[in-house]
């Protein structure tokens, strides 16, 4: 209650460290934590809601693995949606406090990759059209990495920039803090330039297999003289389809030189692609 004072402008840093503390010394302390911070992030007033949101994520930063597997399940995940949705709290929520609780979770599909739950719940308020882009984190509100970070945080690949951040995030200086902002946000940028070349990259060969089994399915009807001419109609349309996979194919490739694994799955694809279309061509052309 003292660290969510609604009455109080600032934080309570002492109120707040001491939450945390409790929270790490109680066995059930993450569990019920989190049930006392639904309750307060849901608060009809604005600046309990935000001093809620506060200790929340310094709770993340300082709390470990216990709490953020509680956080990471949709019992919830869904407290912090019902904030945003209309059909709850999201008619009289403030916009600032539904602003806030957007950047909280997009900031942890960045910092917790492999918490399948907090990315598929992001997804669905953005394909429910809650959230509309990706929030830009405002330069003089840092959401550090939390301590210590989960495995496979997208600095861990690189050692330079973890270096560079580790270094700015400790620094007393606004600018440093801007800094290491923006490093976040381009990094942020590049793993989802990343995710999207690999999302097109897998359904790219998800359909390029899908269609080469169909037209192969088709042919071996088609020899068997017993295609109708809707299938026919099929067969050429799937024809052309698989033609213009063909660029995109290459495209993915020229994207994917660096990494072997993906460069192979792609050739892979290609050679199944042209083997297919090489044969719907001769089977055709024999007939």
């Amino acid at each position: 209650d003292e660290a969510t004072d609604p009455s109080v402008s600032e934080e309570n840093w002492e109120c707040i460290q001491r939450f945390c503390e409790q929270v790490n010394a109680d066995t059930e302390g993450p569990l019920f934590a989190l049930r006392l911070l639904a309750h307060k992030i849901q608060s009809p007033l604005e600046g309990e809601a935000l001093h809620a949101l506060t200790v929340l994520e310094t709770c993340v930063n300082n709390c470990g693995d216990r709490f953020h597997s509680e956080m990471a399940k949709f019992r919830f995940l869904n407290e912090l949606i019902k904030v945003l949705s209309p059909k709850y709290y999201g008619i009289w929520s403030s916009e600032k406090v539904k602003s806030r609780v957007t950047e909280v979770i997009f900031s942890w599909t960045v910092w917790f990759p492999q918490e399948v739950k907090i990315q598929d719940a992001y997804q669905m308020l953005k394909k429910q059209g809650i959230v509309k882009e990706d929030p830009k984190l405002p330069e003089d509100k840092i959401l550090p990495p939390p301590s210590p970070r989960p495995q496979n945080s997208i600095f861990d690949t690189d050692e330079e920039k973890s270096k560079l951040l580790a270094r700015l995030l400790k620094s007393s200086h606004p600018e440093d803090l801007r800094a290491a902002n923006r490093l976040i946000q381009s990094v942020i940028k590049e793993e989802q330039e990343k995710s999207a070349q690999v999302s097109r990259r897998v359904n790219t060969i998800s359909e390029v297999s899908e269609n080469v089994r169909r037209m192969d399915e088709l042919l071996e009807s088609y020899r068997r003289h017993e295609l109708s001419p809707a299938d026919q109609e099929s067969l050429q349309a799937l024809s052309q389809r698989c033609e213009k996979l063909r660029p995109l194919l290459f495209r993915l490739a020229s994207e994917a030189v660096a990494d072997e694994e993906a460069l192979a799955q792609i050739l892979q694809a290609n050679d199944k692609l042209s083997r297919a279309l090489g044969q719907c061509r001769q089977v055709v052309a024999s007939q």
